[in-house]
């Protein structure tokens, strides 16, 4: 297995636009597409469930079927994924409180400090924002 200190988190919002059809967000959307072709990156089992939600979920423009959600899905397992795990929640609920953000943007920050990860790719978060040694980054600025 592949060292993965140093390596990018990849946040749900990324995949998202890497599927936009949007013409606004066709700046996002191709930067996306470009990022997800680095060999850097890692992400957590709770990014590809929040990205098949939103990406298959009935009233959204150009929604994806259940087989295409699927699809994009199996192709993002080439990358490292972290698992939920009780360590990974006690720490999120922890940094939840102690950072003021939600317990969602919480278990991707510690799911990123897990999997060894640096920068987290986000644009949830405070742009340079510090996490005990991961900091955020927003691609699209």
């Amino acid at each position: 297995m592949r060292s993965i200190t140093g390596m990018r988190f990849v946040d749900t919002n990324i995949l998202l636009y890497a599927i936009s059809k949007d013409p606004a967000e066709a700046e996002k959307a191709a930067a996306a597409v470009d990022l997800l072709e680095s060999d850097d990156l890692a992400t957590s089992v709770q990014v590809p469930q929040e990205f098949y939600v939103q990406a298959t979920r009935p009233g959204r423009r150009g929604r994806l079927t259940h087989s295409q959600g699927r699809d994009f899905l199996n192709a993002m397992k080439r990358l490292p994924i972290q698992v939920n795990s009780v360590p990974v929640m006690d720490a999120a609920l922890e940094s939840a409180h102690r950072w003021r953000i939600s317990y969602w943007d919480a278990a991707v920050v510690e799911a990123a400090r897990a999997i060894g990860c640096n920068i987290l790719l986000t644009e949830d978060l405070n742009r340079e924002q510090d996490f005990h040694g991961l900091k955020v980054f927003n691609p699209f600025r």
